[in-house]
């Protein structure tokens, strides 16, 4: 099987996907290209912001090659952020140092009327130069993952202006005015299944919708602005690239996740640190491979609280199709031999 003009029938991660139980399960993390590598830091230091170094090709290729050289991880996944597709609609987009990102707010419906999808591809061009050189260079086991956030999460930060202590906001727009609100997820829609079309025409072979902030949301909302977009995103990229695997990742989802995975039609579901793995095991791992979900800060701590609940991960869903992973990012105070001792354990037991 061919994709993107790449073999990728005998990629470990690929066949998990595809729903094989494996022995040895394949790894790859969330973040795994970052502050946490020293590699990284003496690449970033020399680069004004984030975002250049996001959009300059070669830079972005060769942080995400980092940490395939560093520990032969089963997937690289493009150096990016989730703040290019607004970026790419002509929202102003900055990061400041120990703030975070920035952004000038979009607060009503009126606001939407300086977005523009037409010329996202123009816009975020670089981008999709830096995955051709990423597809590459990789060794012919790696597979390359693209990604973009899901149109809530993206929404919270265009809305927010920002990061946000409890999105109050968005949360009131998306409340008292949810028919004009649903224009700017419906903006995001088009412009994330156009985002993630051109990661896979460059040659990404797995895509990853992040919804990091899915659990901030009431039922009815979670339906309203998580599921239903994302399965809208789900079918319009199968409809364009028939097969390629989608992992959804409804950070904080809980019991909601299962109606996620039933309802969205991705591939694969992301597990968050909270999840319950017997719930992953017996609910959703039935249906679908799951992937996740060790805590980061046991990555921190490492050591013997680390390998426990690594080989009870193990344990828990080896017997189904299951990537492990973290559940959520590394953080930057990881040290890069805790990364390696967690290699060794999900490869060697």
């Amino acid at each position: 099987m061919e994709q993107s003009g790449r073999v990728i029938g005998r990629k470990p991660i690929l066949r998990a996907l595809a729903g094989e139980a494996m022995a040895r399960p394949p790894i790859w993390l969330m973040r795994q290209a970052g502050r946490y590598l020293p590699e990284y830091r003496a690449v970033r230091k020399d680069v004004a912001d984030f975002l250049e170094l996001c959009f300059t090709p070669e830079l972005a290729v060769e942080v995400t090659l980092q940490p395939i050289r560093r520990y032969g991880f089963d997937a690289a996944i493009l150096f990016s952020d989730i703040l290019v597709v607004p970026h790419g609609l002509g929202q102003k987009v900055a990061f400041r140092e120990g703030e975070g990102p920035v952004l000038e707010p979009v607060r009503s419906v009126a606001d939407l009327t300086a977005l523009d999808p037409a010329p996202l591809r123009e816009r975020l061009a670089t981008v999709y130069q830096a995955v051709r050189g990423i597809a590459a260079a990789l060794p012919p086991e790696v597979a390359l993952i693209g990604f973009a956030g899901s149109p809530w999460t993206v929404a919270t930060y265009m809305v927010e202006g920002g990061t946000s202590r409890d999105f109050s906001t968005i949360r009131l727009w998306a409340y008292r005015d949810p028919i004009g609100f649903e224009k700017l997820i419906d903006l995001l829609v088009v412009a994330t299944i156009e985002h993630l079309s051109a990661q896979i025409e460059a040659g990404v072979e797995i895509v990853q919708l992040f919804d990091t902030w899915a659990g901030i949301l009431p039922e009815a909302a979670f339906r309203r602005f998580v599921i239903a977009p994302t399965r809208r995103i789900v079918a319009g990229l199968l409809l364009r690239h028939p097969g390629v695997p989608i992992i959804g990742f409804p950070r904080g989802a809980g019991l909601l996740a299962e109606a996620y995975a039933k309802e969205t039609g991705v591939t694969v579901i992301g597990l968050d640190a909270m999840m319950s793995l017997g719930f992953a095991r017996d609910r959703l791992q039935v249906s679908l491979p799951v992937q996740g979900n060790l805590d980061p800060l046991l990555l921190v701590a490492g050591g013997a609280a680390m390998a426990a609940q690594a080989r009870e991960i193990l344990s828990t869903l080896s017997g189904g199709p299951f990537v492990f992973n973290l559940g959520h990012g590394i953080v930057p105070q990881t040290p890069p031999e805790h990364v390696q001792q967690l290699v060794d354990i999900v490869r060697d037991g």
